[in-house]
């Protein structure tokens, strides 16, 4: 651990010492004593933890000096020592942001010896929570939250880091499980906003007489259960990012107040008439067509367009091509490492199999299917008889038209060539074809 960088500023050197020494009984701290203010200044190069001022010094009073550390490390906490109780200097001190007031007495050295303590244990809480968000920002990097390489993500990649440099409202639709909510927080935390709340709601998951108070917030009594004053979902995003997920589902009549809340900036709380200004970044998401639903009349045309901002439309799994291998490895291996399992490995044919799988579940799905496997497995390879498909097969829903064979065999090769972004070695090897059967039909796709 590094020493605790203590400077003390005293022009008695006989009061100086007496403070070092006392401080000097915790072996952790490392003390420098300065008898002007000036040494002082000229060694905040070297990152103190605390600093301890005179406020009567040759060169500076304590206020003056306290202004000019501010001005190079507006960070580091500052305690005044004085000989003098004066009340009024105190206070003003204390106001512009000095961390504590001593008066020079017996208890002085007691007293900075406690006041010490308690501005390490916070300070080194503070280091904490900021690895800890550091950590949080790396963990949702694009690259980390997201997993794959295929084209049409890296499309997605683009559209997510337009989105974190701005507060423009964002709008994320994609089947079920295809990841809507962590592309919301990849965008929160790559944004200014990141120190600040994500809050997630789920609006298909609250009922209807809940939503207002959720959103918005109540008063104490403003209906039976109302003990107290709550907050809504609104305030506490405030500063932060709140993502309304299923948006499609939201009642009519409370779309109107949704949209009342998002022009105005503000919320009223349900029994309540004060108007409580917020300021948040919007980011909803739904798997219908919000388009389509206004035409429909189940979604308000003026809130649609107050939402809809910068639209990620996230792809299905099945047209990922060999993300689901990139993702299948990522989930076994988070799996193996969770429930202290050893290695485990994927044979060909269990790589074939995932990659005939048309994942009507998408992400979500092809986890269980992978936690389920590593489980049925022997314990050192994943083969195809230990992964079970979690919906119904490709055999019960491939053929639905009358085709000839010709054309399900193009279908088929057009299928997985789409699945392997046009990688034809491969689509040959999954196939068990030879190569120019496919350029054949593309050539053939071409003249017509």
């Amino acid at each position: 651990m590094e020493p605790y960088k203590i400077f003390i500023v005293e022009d008695d050197s006989w009061y100086g010492e007496i403070l070092e020494y006392h401080l000097s009984l915790n072996p952790d701290y490392s003390i420098t004593c300065f008898k002007s203010g000036k040494d002082c200044l000229e060694n905040l190069y070297k990152n103190p933890d605390i600093i301890t001022i005179d406020y009567s010094l040759p060169d500076f009073t304590g206020d003056k000096l306290y202004q000019k550390i501010k001005e190079i490390n507006n960070q580091v906490p500052v305690i005044v020592i004085s000989g003098q109780e004066d009340i009024a200097v105190a206070v003003d001190l204390l106001k512009k942001g000095v961390t504590d007031y001593l008066i020079k007495d017996e208890n002085t050295k007691d007293i900075l010896w406690n006041t010490v303590i308690k501005l390490r244990e916070t300070g080194i809480l503070k280091k904490e929570v900021a690895h800890l968000k550091e950590e949080l920002g790396q963990k949702f990097s694009f690259d980390n939250s997201i997993k794959g390489q295929s084209a049409v993500l890296q499309k997605i990649f683009v559209l997510m880091d337009k989105a974190s440099k701005n507060n423009i409202n964002i709008s994320i639709t994609g089947e079920t499980g295809t990841g809507k909510e962590v592309v919301a927080k990849a965008i929160h935390y790559n944004s200014d906003r990141k120190r600040k709340k994500f809050v997630a709601v789920n609006m298909a998951a609250i009922p209807n007489e809940l939503i207002e108070s959720e959103l918005f917030g109540h008063e104490k009594g403003a209906f039976t259960g109302a003990i107290a004053r709550k907050e809504g979902k609104f305030e506490e995003a405030n500063g932060g990012t709140i993502f309304l997920d299923e948006i499609a589902e939201l009642d009519l009549s409370l779309q109107s107040k949704l949209l009342r809340v998002l022009q105005e900036r503000e919320v009223v709380r349900v029994g309540g008439n004060e108007n409580v200004k917020f300021d948040v970044r919007l980011i909803i998401a739904t798997n219908k067509n919000l388009a389509t639903e206004v035409k429909k009349g189940n979604f308000r045309e003026d809130l649609y367009y107050r939402i809809i901002g910068l639209s990620i439309e996230l792809p299905a799994l099945r047209d990922r091509g060999n993300d689901i291998l990139i993702l299948a490895r990522y989930f076994l291996d988070e799996f193996v490492r969770e429930n202290k399992m050893g290695i485990i490995s994927f044979t060909q044919d269990a790589k074939d199999k995932l990659m005939r799988y048309n994942y009507p579940g998408n992400v979500r799905e092809l986890k269980s299917m992978i936690e389920l496997a590593a489980v049925m497995s022997d314990g050192s390879a994943i083969k195809a008889i230990d992964i079970s498909y979690m919906s119904a097969t490709e055999d019960e829903t491939f053929i639905t038209e009358e085709k000839t064979l010709r054309q399900y065999t193009n279908d088929i090769i057009k299928f997985y060539l789409k699945k392997n972004d046009d990688d034809v070695m491969r689509t040959a090897k999954m196939l068990d074809i030879g190569k120019s059967t496919i350029y054949k039909m593309m050539q053939a796709g071409a003249a017509n």
